[in-house]
């Protein structure tokens, strides 16, 4: 076998991360993203592309925040995860954004398995899979159940209590990690830090209550680098059982909407059943799955 040559582009030679087969889609899931070409990398054997890489982050970040475009080519598994060690960005997380379904398919599962066996040779390993969701008009506006009201608060201790509680009793796997790794205040912080990051406006988020006035939870509508998504829907722990999460979600879903949102994304871990049944009653379509690994820390 020939010498492995790997290189990270810029604008002369970014072409070069187009000439590798996409049997997994990502330049269609990815059409929305922007990827800067000094943030690419490939491994080429005998002037072929056997493996790359994009790194992503948002348009002011300095430094790329994950992997989110990950390919090998047959037999190629080494070479990808000599791509991923020797990158000068050591990210802590990388993604697959996979086809619906993608097990039931001899070849599709066949492709994303050897991307996998080459990201755990490179260091990382499963955090969770998740659902992704894209609302379109076309399917129409859910129904506002009624029962809770909803008003902007400016105050961020506010919502940082509120995710601190939430987040004490939580199903999601990015929150759990979080914890794990500095608590629960940590996981808020992370949250927090999360939306001032995204460009949507700070006025957008919103607490719920019931109308006689308990605090119920919260929703964040947001828009991210790609475009307007469900930011976050959280129901406090002595309100849960009621269902509220799907009244927040309708609520976040009508106000993008009447910002003019012509697509809204959104995502839930696969486990959390409760969640993936309120968007499915919402309306909302499983478009694709995303895979998110994590880098094993040593």
């Amino acid at each position: 076998m020939t010498d492995l040559v790997i290189r990270t582009l810029d604008v002369s030679d970014a072409h070069l991360f187009d000439m590798a087969p996409d049997p997994l889609g990502a330049r269609e899931a990815h059409r929305l993203t922007h990827h800067r070409p000094d943030w690419k990398r490939v491994a080429l054997r005998d002037g072929t592309v056997v493996a790359r890489a994009a790194w992503w982050g948002g348009p002011d970040d300095t430094e790329p925040l994950t992997v989110n475009w990950f390919d090998v080519a047959d037999g190629e598994e080494e070479a990808g995860a000599e791509l991923l060690r020797t990158a000068p960005w050591q990210v802590e997380e990388l993604e697959f954004n996979l086809p619906g379904g993608w097990r039931d398919t001899p070849q599709l599962r066949a492709a994303a398995e050897a991307r996998f066996t080459a990201v755990r040779a490179a260091g990382f390993e499963l955090l969770v899979e998740r659902f992704l969701y894209r609302w379109t008009p076309e399917c129409g506006l859910p129904e506002r159940p009624g029962r809770l009201l909803f008003e902007p608060e400016p105050d961020d201790a506010v919502f940082y209590d509120a995710l601190r509680r939430i987040h004490s009793v939580t199903l999601d796997a990015h929150a759990r990690a979080a914890i794990d790794s500095g608590g629960v205040d940590q996981a808020a912080q992370e949250e927090l830090d999360f939306f001032h990051w995204c460009p949507s406006p700070r006025e957008w988020w919103q607490v719920a209550r019931t109308r006689a006035g308990d605090p119920v939870g919260i929703h964040i509508p947001a828009h991210n680098p790609s475009g307007p998504c469900i930011g976050f829907i959280g129901v406090l722990p002595e309100q849960r059982g009621h269902g509220y999460a799907y009244d927040l979600l309708v609520e976040c879903t009508r106000f993008l909407a009447e910002q003019g949102a012509e697509f809204i994304s959104a995502a839930t871990d696969q486990g959390n059943f409760p969640m993936a049944a309120h968007f499915a009653k919402a309306g909302y379509p499983v478009v694709r799955e995303r895979i998110n690994f994590r880098a094993i820390q040593m």
